[in-house]
């Protein structure tokens, strides 16, 4: 089936997508995944502060949602050697806890960076999230934005937990592209593998917490595999506090 002409709407002309938009990315996650206090603290900002930076990929026809994706400027430009190892956490305090106005009127430059994309069930897949990848470098560019740096989290590295990060994303195909498909998809658009971002979401919470999150039981302290997790929850009984660290992986697409 060729793929269609999808229509690119952001946020800031239709509102009304944003509900639907925040259903679909909440059902794509695991339960744990929304716990990270960073994101909760800051994530409605991308919808008060900054909706032309949020948008949606529309089925032609229908107007369904196919695919969203969140992205968030900073007033600098960044080159790779800056990254944080705070990964996507990092993002987020950085934009939305800066001073407003505070780089905006003598600006040397602008960086857009990538926070996540969701791909509608009924396009899983299907190489939407290609054509949500180059809506959002069209954004970099119409707000010129010399880079696009993701903290991409690879999306088959949960069958792998056990695996470093580090070594997981030097893996490579017959062609030599990245093994991970979502990382594949940044590399065939000529996104650059820079470096792991060990600390990109912070998720922690009492024993019972992560119970419940998980469905699983936790009779000693030790590291768990979780399903959907890229790395193993450290979970310490003595201390009642599960923790999960996910790395992620920066890449890095020159837009300007």
């Amino acid at each position: 089936m060729a793929m269609p002409e999808f229509i690119f709407a952001h946020f800031k002309e239709r509102p009304d997508l944003i509900g639907p938009a925040k259903e679909i990315c909440n059902a794509a996650w695991p339960e744990f995944m929304m716990h990270d206090e960073i994101v909760n603290e800051h994530w409605w900002q991308l919808y008060e502060n900054y909706p032309e930076y949020q948008f949606a990929l529309l089925e032609p026809g229908s107007g369904h949602i196919a695919a969203i994706g969140n992205c968030l400027p900073m007033e600098r430009r960044v080159s790779p050697k800056q990254l944080d190892d705070g990964g996507l956490d990092w993002i987020l305090r950085e934009v939305c806890e800066g001073k407003p106005g505070g780089g905006h009127h003598h600006h040397t430059g602008r960086t857009l960076f990538a926070l996540q994309i969701v791909s509608a069930p009924a396009w899983r897949g299907r190489a939407v999230s290609t054509k949500a990848v180059e809506a959002m470098i069209g954004i970099g560019r119409a707000h010129e934005c010399g880079s696009l740096y993701a903290p991409v989290r690879p999306n088959r590295k949960s069958l792998y937990p056990l695996t470093l990060m580090e070594r997981y994303v030097a893996w490579k195909t017959a062609e030599g592209l990245p093994f991970d498909p979502w990382m594949r998809v940044h590399a065939r658009l000529g996104a650059e593998i820079v470096k792991v971002c060990p600390e990109s979401m912070y998720i922690s919470g009492t024993v019972a917490e992560w119970e419940n999150w998980t469905g699983l039981l936790f009779p000693e302290s030790g590291e768990y595999i979780v399903s959907g997790a890229l790395v193993p929850v450290m979970v310490n009984l003595s201390e009642d506090f599960g923790l999960y660290l996910e790395p992620n992986v920066w890449m890095h697409h020159r837009i300007g």
